[in-house]
């Protein structure tokens, strides 16, 4: 029996939690320096200048992550780089603002990029045998 059917269903898993994934990533750029931005790195006592460093960071490491034509060292990284900065996010929030609702929301974009990179290690594998 094939394997292809199988081979889909992650091609469209991946797809779709990488699409996800960039549509909660890339636009923040755009939002970088809104009072919303600069409130959120006050309110979690980060300086100002890792705002920014944190946002162009992540804008790039998503293009790394969603373009399909970068390397697999480049998207691996980026992988480890974005899962940081979410699990250090929800520890931040936890810290501040304790168990409320928000402080969880980016364990789930952390679970759209492990979606992600689990199907994408998946896909590759396929490709090897």
């Amino acid at each position: 029996m094939s394997t292809q059917p199988n081979s889909k269903f992650i091609t469209i898993v991946y797809w779709i939690s990488t699409g996800l994934l960039a549509l909660f990533i890339l636009p923040g750029i755009f939002f970088i320096n809104s009072p919303m931005a600069q409130e959120g790195t006050k309110h979690l006592g980060l300086p100002n200048w890792f705002r920014l460093e944190l946002g162009i960071g992540s804008f790039i490491g998503g293009l790394i992550i969603l373009l399909p034509f970068v390397g697999k060292r480049f998207k691996e990284w980026a992988y480890v780089a974005l899962g940081i900065v979410y699990i250090s996010a929800f520890i931040a929030h936890l810290e501040i603002d304790g168990l409320i609702p928000m402080s969880f929301t980016p364990l789930v974009t952390f679970a759209f990029l492990l979606i992600s990179y689990l199907t994408y290690h998946k896909l590759n594998a396929d490709k090897m045998n």
